[in-house]
């Protein structure tokens, strides 16, 4: 299963290294708690379109980890990475999981709540 799969994939040389996002901006400067609420609101509404749960939880787990835990996290989840970034990922299922840049990262015109 997950880990089996994972190693195998990693002795194949298939296993993308996770990078941090690029820089982005967000179309209007954006407070920390609009950027929050606008994060929950994706994590609390993925699983409904469509993949397996356990799955968006370990993706929400390492969207908000450092690269190094995120790294294990994706990996002893099974998940495959198709873009450094994480912005596209599969099961081993194949059910495709996409995410957007905003859960990975911070604009550079976020607001700093005071």
């Amino acid at each position: 299963m997950g880990c089996a799969g994972s190693s195998q994939r990693k002795e194949e040389g298939n296993v993308k290294k996770l990078r941090k996002p690029k820089p982005w901006k967000h179309s209007q400067p954006i407070t920390q708690s609009q950027f929050k609420q606008m994060r929950d609101e994706f994590w609390d509404t993925a699983p409904h379109y469509g993949g397996q749960k356990e799955i968006w939880d370990a993706l929400r787990a390492a969207a908000e980890a450092d690269l190094t835990l995120a790294q294990a996290i994706v990996d002893s989840a099974g998940v495959i990475v198709a873009s450094s970034d994480m912005t596209t990922c599969y099961d081993e299922r194949g059910a495709k999981y996409e995410l957007p840049k905003y859960v990975m990262s911070e604009p550079t015109n976020l607001i700093r709540d005071s």
